[in-house]
């Protein structure tokens, strides 16, 4: 007996009509599916459904038949997110600042279309985050992608760092052309940065991916492991405050007990916290002193205080006295 036109293609359509259209609320019947199938131009009988739906089960899709006084039908009862896991993958997206606007819509729609048509509409979620500002680098996707594959590569990279104008655009910043060795992608504070070891100055640094333009992998193998090896990188972001680097310090400082959560999420779980008199507790952190540093601090306010050394307690008051008096900062960039 001839086959029928479209039979090889007939498991597939029942596949994508039962992850689109079904859930446990909502199964399809079997002359639902019989009519889906003649649309698409596949003949189907009754009893094919039976076997069609025994051999996607015996392949792996967990494929539920329910029998009901109403209709019954069959729904596909896991998916590869459930859809607790895809509204945690879509508050991630819309709150994410290096995403663009335009890509967060793209990818929220791919991931609408593996819930299926009625969960799809609980993703259409607005997650208001205070103060959020969305990158509008488009090619940051790309650039992420040449970065990771350099560092699995083992070469180096080149860009054009940018800056922000007057004219609310990202120009190329004045000696902003680069060629570095890129090491690892680091996420802090709602931002991609990447670490990468300069040749010319011998030390590692980090850019903001969403500032680097036209990210291009070179023929060049990469330099600096053994500067990457002997770096502690998560205490090297605990250290660097808002990312910008400074001098680094072996800093001691106070705080009010209440405080230590703050202190932990901003040191990490292993720093050692010093009960003192007082309801207050010290610790010991290496720290790069910069502006930033100091700003954190104040923010704080007065119950924040650097015990030692002296040198960066001086730099600290010098910076407070600046602003105050309507100079600019000293002792720290």
């Amino acid at each position: 007996m001839a086959r029928l036109p479209g039979q090889k293609l007939k498991l597939l359509y029942i596949v994508r009509f039962l992850t689109e259209n079904t859930d446990e609320e909502h199964p399809m019947s079997t002359a639902e599916l019989i009519r889906r199938l003649e649309d698409v131009g596949i003949h189907s009988e009754r009893k094919s459904i039976y076997d069609d739906m025994e051999k996607l089960c015996s392949f792996g899709y967990d494929i539920i038949q329910v029998h009901s006084r109403r209709g019954g039908g069959y729904y596909l009862a896991s998916r590869d997110f459930e859809l607790p896991e895809l509204k945690l993958l879509v508050d991630a997206v819309q709150s994410s600042r290096f995403i663009t606007t335009k890509k967060s819509r793209e990818l929220i729609k791919k991931l609408e279309s593996m819930a299926g048509k009625y969960d799809a509409g609980k993703l259409q979620r607005q997650v208001f985050v205070a103060g959020r500002i969305k990158t509008e680098n488009e090619s940051i996707y790309y650039n992420i992608d040449n970065i990771h594959r350099a560092i699995q590569e083992n070469r180096m990279i080149s860009f054009t760092y940018l800056d922000w104008n007057l004219a609310k655009q990202l120009a190329p910043r004045q000696g902003g052309e680069k060629r570095v060795s890129p090491w690892a992608l680091i996420w802090r504070e709602e931002n991609y940065y990447l670490a990468a070891y300069d040749g010319i100055d011998k030390i590692i640094k980090h850019y903001r991916v969403d500032k680097m333009g036209n990210v291009m992998v070179l023929e060049e193998s990469r330099e600096g492991l053994e500067q990457f090896q002997d770096l502690d990188l998560t205490a090297y972001v605990n250290q660097t405050f808002g990312m910008f680097a400074g001098e680094e310090e072996s800093v001691t400082l106070e705080f009010p007990n209440r405080l230590a959560g703050v202190v932990l999420d901003r040191f990490g779980r292993d720093v050692q916290l010093r009960s003192l008199p007082g309801d207050v507790f010290s610790i010991r952190a290496r720290v790069a002193v910069s502006g930033q540093f100091f700003g954190w601090l104040a923010g704080i306010g007065s119950q924040a205080r650097i015990l030692g050394p002296e040198s960066v307690k001086k730099a600290y008051r010098d910076w407070l006295s600046a602003i105050l008096n309507d100079g600019a900062p000293t002792g720290a960039e």
